[in-house]
């Protein structure tokens, strides 16, 4: 039984592996990478699409990236690289329960935080208003410039040369930019992916494959949970806070009826699986009753729906919303936060300054070398293409190099 009444049909998912289902994203039928490319003997496109992936430098930097917490004093809060492996063990599971492609949700899930800056949405907030004249800054777009231009690893291509399904994944896992008149839906469309669609046309009037709704919602799932286990790891949030929301206080009920006098960790972790479950659950039984009503019949059925099909219930939704206001007032917008945000954006600001002032300080002779003669607009979206590669800890240890005082994170 899903939330809010909705029944999953358990005959119906994919546990194991089953026939792939007709609305599966078909990595033998993809529509192709920009750059052709002889198939593999050994692996599907969208599972090399994955690998490579895995393997690039900006999936390696995700561990030295801010979740929430920036330069916590531990060793087991969630950073980027950590949030994404998350999410992807979500989507995953999420695409096996519906007989769709493991791998393309695995792979959008892998690869959909690649373009955020060092300290999380501070660095990003802060890159954007640096940039705004030249067009301003997306994470999701620096995702996508990042796959198919500076990651600078194989000899006949800039970029991974990912399948069409993989970039309209990465560009669309949240819903359509534009409608069918090309008119924007939430406010103008990055420049990087106006850009790159002129070379290979991701379609963003439509909605994106199943497999890339499944790591959204993923992403939801991952982070609303995991950023309460962090918030309460931390002190921010405490087991009363978690009692606003009657959806948390209905599971710690649950675990204290079971399991009476249960340690704090134990209790947390409790909480926390069975927030996933109940979440995933009800997500499962949202989309098996939209695809009961549609029928699609092929991967494009799904992306021509009209609507997004992996997604939570209307309750689910509103528990949703709830988890996001607590968590915004009690952790992202708590006084200790904002002036540890403070601190970050401020060396972001500092660092953008300085190499728009001096590009030699990038001290990389790729980096100064093009960022040399350009335009200021073309010359500032390359320094914010440097600045946004950056980790945490790289950005700290250059800034203090470069200037007398360094703004205190901790």
């Amino acid at each position: 039984m899903g939330v809010a009444g909705m029944t999953i049909d358990k005959n119906a998912l994919g546990f194991g592996f089953g026939e792939r289902a007709v609305f599966a994203a078909d990595p033998w039928t993809s529509l192709g990478r920009l750059y052709p490319e002889s198939n593999s003997l050994t692996r599907s496109d969208f599972q090399r699409d994955r690998d490579r992936i895995v393997h690039t430098t900006a999936f390696r930097r995700l561990k030295h990236k801010t979740q929430v917490f920036i330069g916590p004093d531990g060793d087991h809060y969630r950073t980027r690289l950590t949030h994404t492996i998350e999410v992807a063990q979500i989507a995953r599971a999420l695409a096996r329960a519906f007989h769709i492609d493991e791998d393309l949700a695995e792979g959008v899930a892998l690869v959909h935080d690649f373009g955020h800056t060092p300290f999380g949405h501070t660095g990003e907030d802060a890159l954007h208003e640096l940039l705004l004249p030249y067009g301003g800054f997306d994470h999701n777009a620096q995702s996508l410039r990042i796959v198919t231009k500076l990651e600078r690893r194989y000899a006949e291509f800039d970029g991974l040369n990912l399948t069409w399904e993989t970039l309209e994944g990465l560009v669309k896992h949240n819903g359509p930019l534009t409608n069918a008149n090309g008119e924007c839906i939430k406010g103008p469309v990055p420049l990087p992916i106006v850009e790159y669609c002129q070379l290979q046309d991701l379609d963003i009037a439509s909605h994106a494959s199943l497999e890339a709704q499944a790591a959204a919602v993923a992403d939801d799932i991952a982070y609303n949970t995991h950023d309460i286990d962090d918030g309460l790891r931390s002190g921010f949030l405490t087991f009363d806070m978690l009692e606003e929301v009657p959806f948390l206080a209905g599971l710690m009920q649950e675990v204290r009826d079971r399991y009476p006098n249960l340690e704090a960790e134990r209790f947390t972790h409790e909480i926390m699986r069975r927030q996933i479950t109940r979440m995933v659950e009800d997500v499962i039984a949202v989309a098996q009753s939209r695809l009961n009503r549609i029928k699609p019949m092929s991967a494009d059925d799904i992306r021509k729906a009209g609507e997004t099909i992996i997604t939570f219930s209307d309750a689910m939704a509103e528990t949703d919303r709830q988890i996001k206001k607590m968590l915004f007032s009690k952790i992202y917008r708590h006084p200790d936060i904002m002036r540890i945000r403070a601190g970050a954006a401020q060396i972001v600001t500092d660092l953008f300054n300085a190499y728009m002032a001096d590009p030699t300080l990038m001290r990389s002779d790729y980096w100064v070398e093009h960022t040399a003669g350009l335009e200021i607009p073309a010359k500032a979206r390359h320094v914010g293409d440097f600045l946004a590669g950056m980790t945490d800890t790289y950005a700290v240890r250059v800034h203090r190099q470069l200037f007398d005082h360094t703004p205190d994170l901790r």
